[in-house]
């Protein structure tokens, strides 16, 4: 009796356990199965804004051809902005760098000196046009800069794109360029970005194609201002950067157009242009000029150069500096020298003038 008992519940155990798995079995594979995603941390959003000003900007260009020993350390105090010009955009939409060792020089001077250091990006107008014409384009050129900016650790990116126009539809693809551009600069506020423009003086396609919403939607950190050139070879006795022309630029840009003051810094030239008479061989630096006939008080001379005697070259002296620098400081926001090494290195120097206006130390 015990023993039949022991063995139909023995049986009875083991059919249950059978049941029980193969219901189990069915279940598993007959209850359809919802995959769960994988957990993918969370992306944290870049801030794109502009980097802190940093007070009355004084930008000096530096050329690549230029040798940084030449430039005494206190030429680099007196900015707070060297321009390294340039870098160039290539018929295929590339970026080369003119003089990389020269740069890597630069660069360590003006950051010794508490300065900061930008590239300036130029080049022929057609290859610009070719390179921001298609959205690819303008990714793989803005990457191509950034690049060159993180290797050798620029504080920001200058383009001197002379010119976009209207006419030709470089003015839109000119906004596009540089709005891509500024937020590669303006991630997590990093670098900056400024942009070379045209006086402003002539109605037309050039002038016309700067589009407010580079500083309106703060594109553009500011704006260097090209008030100089305003040369003709047929023409004579005219002055190629006086201080009408100053107050002429400051009043479109600011008044007329409504570009903050705090974007728009005067450009000056350190260097002379005849007038009515080629430029060729005949544009000397204000180093040149005053170290000659010239005077460091007066803002013409008459010099003899390139083939001709003789003549009549127009620059800005001293006094002229000193009343761009108050125009500047009363009406913008800096002023900008093209370039450093036209200038002189002693107390005749522009840059000089234009620090003792201002009041800035070096």
């Amino acid at each position: 009796m015990t023993r039949f008992n022991i063995a139909n519940k023995s049986i009875v155990i083991f059919t249950l356990i059978l049941l029980i798995v193969s219901c189990s079995k069915k279940d598993q594979t007959s209850i359809p199965v919802t995959p769960v995603p994988p957990v993918i941390p969370p992306v944290s959003s870049s801030n794109i804004s502009s980097p802190p000003a940093f007070g009355f900007y004084v930008v000096g260009y530096f050329p690549s051809y230029r040798d940084p020993a030449a430039v005494t350390d206190q030429k680099f105090r007196m900015c707070n902005v060297i321009n390294y010009a340039f870098a160039n955009v290539s018929s295929t939409g590339g970026l080369v760098v003119a003089n990389p060792s020269i740069l890597s020089a630069v660069t360590t001077k003006a950051k010794t000196n508490n300065a900061k250091i930008f590239i300036s990006v130029s080049g022929i107008a057609a290859d610009f046009k070719n390179m921001a014409t298609t959205p690819s384009g303008r990714n793989i050129f803005v990457r191509q800069i950034m690049n060159v900016v993180r290797t050798y650790n620029l504080d920001g990116v200058d383009i001197d794109w002379e010119f976009p126009r209207t006419d030709d539809g470089t003015d839109i693809t000119f906004a596009s360029f540089m709005k891509e551009l500024s937020d590669s600069c303006h991630t997590n506020a990093k670098y900056y970005l400024s942009a070379a423009i045209t006086a402003g003086k002539y109605v037309g396609a050039i002038r016309d194609a700067i589009n407010g919403t580079l500083w309106t939607n703060n594109i553009v950190d500011f704006f260097n201002i090209m008030a100089y050139d305003d040369f003709n070879t047929t023409v004579p006795f005219r002055h190629h950067s006086d201080l009408a022309l100053a107050q002429t630029s400051l009043n479109y840009w600011i008044g007329t157009r409504g570009m903050p003051a705090s974007k728009a810094v005067l450009g000056i030239p350190a260097y002379g242009r005849p007038s009515g008479i080629t430029q060729t061989g005949t544009v000397l630096t204000y180093s040149t000029i005053t170290s000659g006939s010239g005077s460091a008080l007066l803002d013409s001379a008459v010099v003899t150069a390139g083939g001709f005697t003789n003549y009549t070259i127009y620059y800005n002296g001293q006094p002229t500096v000193k009343r761009k620098a108050m125009l500047a400081k009363s009406m913008a926001n800096g002023v900008m020298m093209w370039e450093k090494g036209q200038d002189r290195n002693d107390g005749l120097s522009l840059l000089k003038a234009i620090c003792d206006t201002i009041g800035r130390a070096y």
